[in-house]
């Protein structure tokens, strides 16, 4: 469950992170209190947009069946995989840049269309946050046991409560708050997580006959760590670990950690938005 925590931490730091820039911007002009509010507004309207989401995904649990929900659940796990993957990819090229993106885009928003234009971009980079969220707990979730959906939720208000005591610190401009090392760690889990959603939706595509299994057994370490408890329970939900792995499993996992090298030697690392860039500053 520790990847659910993560995972929320991250998405919600990033989301608070945007709107510390944008405050930090809207400080320095000159109808700061009304743009403000515009803001919050904005804001307000991405987190609906979230919601809207979640209630889509999970209400249609109850609206498919059979193999229609299967396929519907395996099309999450692969969003979900393909999100989590391009997010870190995104914040690896662009998070240095991503204050001065930011007061761009806003800046562009409040000439073209008012404040109207600066809660759009507030809307849709809350949203787009929030509606990731919502496609990775549904992808974690669609492979938990009915009984452990609430611990797994739980983590996640776990996540957003650190994330947000995170962002307190990254406004206080805290000494001990190593972003560079903190950040590192978290895209190792993510990249993690998301090819074990991927390990799973191989599986139940397999499970349904959508996929061949190449080769049915390619080894059993069984006895070594079984995936069915214990560590190796723990093991295979985290990072898709497989006690009798089949050869497409293997394949499509060569095929993702290949692609995620290959991205990761095309760039050079790039730090997110420094931490005292978020602390609004006072209009003289």
């Amino acid at each position: 469950m520790l990847n659910a925590l993560i995972v929320v931490w991250r998405e919600s730091l990033e989301a608070m992170l945007v709107v510390g820039v944008l405050l930090a911007w809207i400080a320095r002009q000159e109808d700061a209190p009304r743009l403000r509010r515009t803001l919050w507004s904005g804001v307000a309207g991405g987190t609906l947009l979230a919601v809207a989401l979640a209630f889509l995904a999970y209400g249609a649990q109850t609206w498919l069946d059979g193999e229609a929900l299967e396929l519907f659940q395996v099309g999450m796990l692969l969003l979900a995989c393909v999100l989590m993957t391009q997010m870190v990819m995104w914040m690896r090229r662009h998070g240095a840049a991503m204050k001065r993106e930011l007061e761009a885009g806003a800046s562009r928003a409040a000439e073209t269309g008012g404040r109207l234009g600066v809660a759009l971009v507030a809307a849709l980079a809350i949203g787009r946050e929030g509606m990731e969220t919502v496609v990775f707990l549904y992808g974690m979730a669609a492979e938990r046991p009915a009984g452990e959906l609430l611990g797994v939720y739980g983590m996640a208000a776990l996540g957003f409560a650190i994330a947000a005591l995170t962002a307190w610190a990254v406004a206080r401009g805290s000494r001990f708050f190593s972003y560079r090392t903190v950040f590192r760690i978290s895209e190792v889990v993510l990249l993690v997580t998301a090819g074990a959603l991927l390990g799973a939706a191989v599986d139940r595509l397999i499970g349904i006959d959508r996929l061949p299994t190449l080769i049915d057994l390619v080894w059993d370490s069984s006895n070594l760590l079984n995936d069915g408890s214990g560590a190796g329970q723990i093991l295979a939900l985290f990072a898709g670990y497989r006690a009798q792995p089949t050869g497409m499993l293997l394949l499509a996992y060569a095929l993702y950690w290949g692609y995620v090298a290959l991205r990761l030697k095309s760039f050079t690392p790039n730090l997110p938005v420094r931490a005292e860039s978020c602390q609004p500053k006072a209009v003289p």
